[in-house]
């Protein structure tokens, strides 16, 4: 009943390939406005196309990262959580190329105008990886100008970022490529090894699988220390970490797992609330 309330809300902000397009004008990060807020670099939008206007509510909350799933059905990249939920109108161009790309233009060539740092958009493969990643490919370079890009051996910063997440098998194309448009998303098994940060500059692992504490009562020190070896770790080869599965009801639990994110120097808090996230680093500013 959730997803049919969030396509019904969908469509009435008119979320399609044309008017999503267009930043309202009383958007946070729309061109026209003379206040720049700060945007919350270390705030990740999980599961974000389940949200009424997709990545237009992660920017309108000032996001640092947006995550969508996606489906290779015949040539067409649908965006969605499950194959139940697919929709045609609903591609990654319509709810995030084209709009990403009309923004930056906007914004005189950033996501959040005046702030060089990229937008991070993790893109999770729920097909086969190899065959979706190749598709997926051919509609970045199609925004050539849009994305940070590997480059024989050198990183060239961007407004985006793409870093492609899900099925492994995307990694084989990748890494023969001397011209990516595209970064890997690694596991906490690639936690120093070979594969340099201008490959997969980020470590992301179910937080629930290598962790036991979730909020309540105090932080086993022993997993404090093991948090922060990882992020140290990540930190030391140029690498950013990311933790999924973490609890995300609003309480003292959620707020004291996410403080202990912070204090690791964890780089993204995942989370489906936007306006929680928001609340809680602004708070901790």
């Amino acid at each position: 009943m959730a997803r049919i309330s969030r396509r019904t809300a969908l469509t009435a902000f008119g979320a399609t390939a044309a008017a999503v397009l267009a930043p309202p004008a009383g958007s946070a990060w729309a061109a026209d406005r003379k206040h720049r807020p700060r945007p919350l670099w270390r705030a990740h939008a999980h599961n974000d196309y389940e949200h009424p206007r997709p990545l237009l509510d992660a920017l309108d909350h000032r996001f640092g990262s947006v995550e969508a799933d996606i489906f290779l059905v015949g040539d067409q990249l649908l965006v969605g959580h499950t194959v139940d939920d697919l929709d045609p109108t609903r591609t990654l161009e319509s709810l995030y190329l084209d709009p990403l790309a009309r923004i930056v233009k906007a914004n005189r060539g950033s996501v959040y105008r005046g702030r060089r740092r990229p937008l991070q958009l993790l893109i999770d493969i729920k097909t086969e990886g190899s065959s979706t990643y190749l598709e997926l490919d051919r509609r970045l370079r199609r925004h050539k100008h849009l994305f940070t890009t590997y480059v024989h051996g050198k990183v060239v910063p961007g407004a985006v970022t793409a870093v492609i997440s899900g099925d492994r098998a995307a990694r084989v194309p990748m890494e023969v490529q001397t011209v990516r448009r595209a970064f890997y998303d690694g596991r906490l098994a690639d936690l120093g090894s070979p594969a340099p940060a201008s490959f997969i500059p980020l470590i992301s692992d179910n937080w629930t699988l290598n962790f036991t504490w979730l909020g309540e009562g105090a932080f086993p020190e022993a997993e404090r220390q093991k948090l922060r070896s990882i992020v140290g770790q990540a930190h030391a080869r140029g690498q950013k970490v990311r933790f999924w599965a973490t609890p995300d009801l609003p309480g003292p639990d959620r707020d004291a797992l996410w403080g202990e994110l912070l204090a690791a120097d964890v780089d993204y808090l995942n989370t489906d609330d936007l306006a929680g996230l928001e609340a809680f680093l602004d708070a901790r500013r």
